[in-house]
């Protein structure tokens, strides 16, 4: 029989679940005792690795000072402000104020809310369509769902936000012809830097450059969904940076806080600041009880301060060379169709002969964990934390797993 606990994009009649009991670094343990290294930082986000006491202790006293209390007005906290002015100054903007929520899918929607509500402030109420992309993944509340870029996410859920066009993805002239439709109403594009849900898509040469472009001709914002690519997973702090290309709007999460705390938030720029702050009257009527949080980002200061003290960005760019070089040979190999990344994320395509979930499953019994994406992806996105050693382990077991030793 089923647990009460009904699980995230799981069957609901499943029963078997591995029940995961600790982790230190970049490995994890199950209530049974079996190891193995997460290659995918558990979902994208456990980037200084588990078992952080210096984290734990953070958390341990600011719940003792202030556990929680609410940043609607008139109130606020020394942790929001301090990293709100934090996250500014990694950004890559000369002048942002940041909303803090505590999922990427909150982010994802508010986001999408302030680019509408801004150009109405800016006077141009007609700007309300939402342009994404096909493979984007942007979050499951209602919002992100519509701007799905995975039909099998958006499926059974009932009508949803209106005034969304999904566009082909990395096809410059169908989005060329979006805008020529339908510039005067767009009010954004939204996009993953790097979309990852679906199974690891870097952008070709020059795509979020045109993207820049046709949003500066039209007078859209444009919006960097970087829930798995900020705060170092390209070597960057945002993979904006990594790219050369400032969008208005940047959406975070995971890896601010490497997960030990839910926290997420939206990072807006100029242009968006200006719109929002035109009208002395006016009310930004949107917010989440736990806005702000004092515990969460007490958490998020400590993982930047961990990154910058033992030079993470840095190693996700060498975890990169070595997990892509180690990639390139399976496929030069045969082993594997298709390899693909940047800085610490990757994705492969396994052979169509291959079920997807049964090579999770028989990596898994090698020590190995990894994402499946059906029909045919695996993706790899490890804590900045792990080893060489480590990266070794995994890049063998995909060897004898795909080679059928």
């Amino acid at each position: 029989m089923p647990s009460q606990f009904l699980h995230p994009f799981s069957p609901p009649r499943k029963e078997a679940f591995i029940s995961v009991a600790g982790g230190t670094g970049a490995l994890v343990s199950d209530d049974q005792g079996n190891e193995f290294i997460d290659a995918m930082a558990s979902l994208w986000y456990a980037n200084v690795g588990y078992g952080r006491e210096e984290i734990a202790d953070v958390m341990a006293d600011q719940a003792k000072r202030l556990g929680a209390f609410h940043t609607f007005d008139p109130f606020t906290n020394p942790q929001s402000e301090n990293l709100a002015a934090k996250v500014v100054e990694l950004s890559p903007f000369d002048r942002a104020r940041v909303f803090f929520g505590s999922s990427g899918s909150e982010a994802v929607d508010t986001a999408m809310k302030i680019a509408r509500i801004s150009h109405r402030e800016a006077g141009r109420p007609e700007k309300q369509i939402i342009v994404s992309r096909e493979r984007g993944y942007h979050g499951t509340n209602y919002g992100g769902t519509s701007v799905q870029g995975i039909a099998p996410n958006r499926d059974g859920f009932g009508p949803l936000v209106p005034g969304i066009l999904n566009v082909v993805a990395d096809d410059d002239e169908a989005m060329k012809r979006v805008f020529a439709e339908h510039g005067d109403e767009i009010a954004a594009v939204i996009t993953e830097p790097i979309q990852g849900a679906s199974g690891v898509w870097p952008p070709p040469e020059g795509y979020l450059s045109h993207l820049r472009d046709l949003c500066d001709t039209y007078g859209a914002y444009l919006i960097f969904d970087e829930v798995i690519t900020g705060f170092g997973r390209t070597g960057s702090w945002f993979a904006s940076q990594f790219y050369g290309v400032t969008p208005d709007l940047i959406t975070f999460a995971k890896a601010v806080t490497s997960g030990y705390v839910p926290l997420s938030g939206v990072i807006m720029g100029p242009a968006v600041i200006d719109s929002l702050e035109a009208n002395e009257g006016f009310v930004l009527r949107t917010g989440y009880t736990y806005s702000g949080h004092p515990v969460a980002c007490a958490v998020g200061l400590k993982c930047i301060e961990i990154q910058e003290r033992e030079g993470l960005l840095e190693r996700a760019t060498a975890i990169g060379e070595r997990l892509s070089a180690g990639l390139d040979s399976l496929k030069a190999d045969g082993l594997l169709v298709d390899v693909r990344g940047a800085g610490a994320v990757w994705g492969v395509s396994i052979p169509d002969s291959l079920d997807v979930l049964a090579t999770r499953d028989a990596l898994m019994t090698q020590g190995v964990s990894v994402r499946p994406i059906p029909p045919n992806h695996l993706t790899m996105c490890p804590p900045l934390v792990i080893t060489d050693d480590q990266i070794d382990t995994v890049l063998a077991a995909l060897r004898s797993v795909l080679g059928g030793t």
